[in-house]
């Protein structure tokens, strides 16, 4: 738990390895610090708030002009990111110049952040909601333009004010009933129950929908697990390098060449897909015993992948084919994920692909005397790039599918937390109606105040110092 949160803190706010960092140092002796440290011709104050000024960064006794040239600047509260008084001191990147002006200011009475501290400031002073606070942490942890974006609209409002509106409107229905109760005597213009409870429909339907979103917000913020899988040698390692741009994977003629699973990440569609090469799955009795830990590590990731990517080897002869297809169908039953075949190597097909996909449709229907309907098969070449942009499209539209078409055109989406909590919401709104229904007034009552307190904990109007303590210790130092 944050302790002292009116003390001055400091920390770097900037990553490793940059052209410059940045110390930002928040709190009532924020401008004392900076000026303990740091001197310039014009020093940091409220004559020149928000203004950069050019300076050295000096320990206490050391003259003007001794130290490492930097910027600071000064910005009084409340007009800040945290709403109090900020200063900032920009030094030269790396790691060396940014620790050591740290430790001047630390030296000068400012105590180190803790996790988020920074951003929790920018809470309780009422500069951010909760849901624009947890928006910055997903900026900072956004693996795709996609997920940026969903975090940009969160920090802009778009979760918060939906949320506040649905509040608002169980408030005001949780007067009229509180109102019943008070005033039971008297005929005042009280709304007929059928509206009232017409309403909480209403208000049950709305926080039930944005709760359906959190799912599309998952797969925007963490990206979908991709898993790359099929007999040895039919080029998954190789579609692998294809999608990343250069050579990740070794790629060999010789079977069996990848022995363990290979994670990496790449964007497609604006939305990030946790790619993962696997070893080649066949007979156990024709692998090694290094070999056969790694199809057993392949087993594992396809029975935890979002999507399966199966490739089968188009230049093979067509007497292996049946082998292939059999292996495909034993994989697919054992995927809880979706499922794409797909034929590589057709730049030495010995078919084209319709030839290639009846292939496959005859030996399913002569083997079980039925017409069935058969996947649907992507047709690519790893090693020229041919058919990579149509495997592509289906990919995100795979990944997509089911899911609500406004989050993908750029409506808000809720995290895991926010659903639940509407989701509780929602439970107790629909309690209220029946309640409503039955003239039980006080019971009504309790049910939306209770859904009041849910959703206001989206917002963090209603959350308790545990539930702030949880979402701010995901932060790093310095943000």
């Amino acid at each position: 738990m944050f302790e002292h949160e009116n003390d001055t803190i400091a920390a770097i706010c900037t990553g490793t390895g940059g052209a410059v960092s940045i110390v930002r140092i928040s709190g009532p002796r924020a401008l004392d610090a900076v000026r303990s440290v740091w001197r310039g011709r014009r020093m940091p104050g409220p004559d020149c708030p928000r203004m950069m000024l050019y300076g050295h960064i000096v320990s206490g006794a050391a003259e003007a002009g001794a130290g490492e040239p930097s910027l600071a600047v000064f910005m009084p509260g409340p007009h800040s990111f945290t709403g109090e008084d900020v200063a900032e001191i920009h030094c030269h990147g790396g790691s060396f110049a940014a620790r050591r002006a740290l430790r001047l200011v630390l030296q000068a009475g400012v105590r180190l952040a803790q996790n988020g501290e920074f951003t929790r400031r920018a809470f309780l002073n009422g500069k951010l909601d909760l849901t624009q606070a947890e928006g910055v942490l997903d900026l900072i942890n956004a693996g795709s333009e996609r997920a940026g974006l969903l975090a940009e609209r969160q920090l802009n409002g778009a979760v918060g004010s939906v949320v506040r509106e649905i509040r608002s409107e169980i408030v005001h229905l949780l007067s009229e009933c509180e109102s019943r109760l008070d005033f039971s005597e008297e005929d005042l213009d009280w709304m007929p129950p059928d509206e009232l409870c017409g309403r909480i429909v209403s208000l049950h339907g709305q926080a039930t929908n944005l709760a359906l979103t959190a799912r599309a917000g998952a797969l925007i913020r963490d990206g979908v697990s991709l898993v790359i899988a099929g007999p040895p040698n039919a080029g998954k390692s190789s579609l692998l390098n294809r999608m990343l741009g250069y050579d990740r994977a070794i790629v060999t003629p010789v079977p069996g060449t990848t022995r363990d699973t290979l994670e990496e990440s790449v964007s497609i569609g604006g939305i990030s897909f946790r790619v993962t090469d696997t070893a080649g799955l066949r007979e156990a009795k024709q692998a090694d015993p290094v070999e056969a830990l790694g199809m057993d590590r392949s087993r594992q990731s396809l029975g935890a992948a979002d999507i399966v990517l199966w490739l089968l080897d188009a230049s093979a002869t067509t007497d292996s084919f049946s082998a292939q297809f059999e292996g495909m169908d034993r994989a697919e039953s054992a995927v809880r994920g979706k499922f794409i075949p797909c034929w590589n190597k057709m730049d030495g097909a010995s078919m084209p692909p319709d030839g290639l996909d009846r292939v496959y449709a005859s030996e399913k229907n002569e083997a079980e005397n039925a017409i069935e309907k058969h996947p649907v098969f992507e047709h690519i070449s790893a090693r020229t790039g041919d058919g990579i942009d149509g495997l592509f499209r289906r990919l995100e539209e795979t990944a997509w599918d089911g899911l609500p078409p406004a989050v993908q055109s750029g409506a808000a989406a809720v995290s895991e937390r926010h659903a639940a909590l509407l989701e509780q919401a929602a439970d107790h709104l629909n309690a209220a109606c029946e309640c409503v229904r039955a003239g039980s007034w006080e019971l009504a009552g309790s049910s939306l105040r209770t859904a009041a307190e849910f959703i206001g904990c989206i917002t963090g109007e209603t959350a308790t110092p545990d539930v702030l303590d949880e979402i701010f210790s995901r932060f790093c130092i310095g943000k």
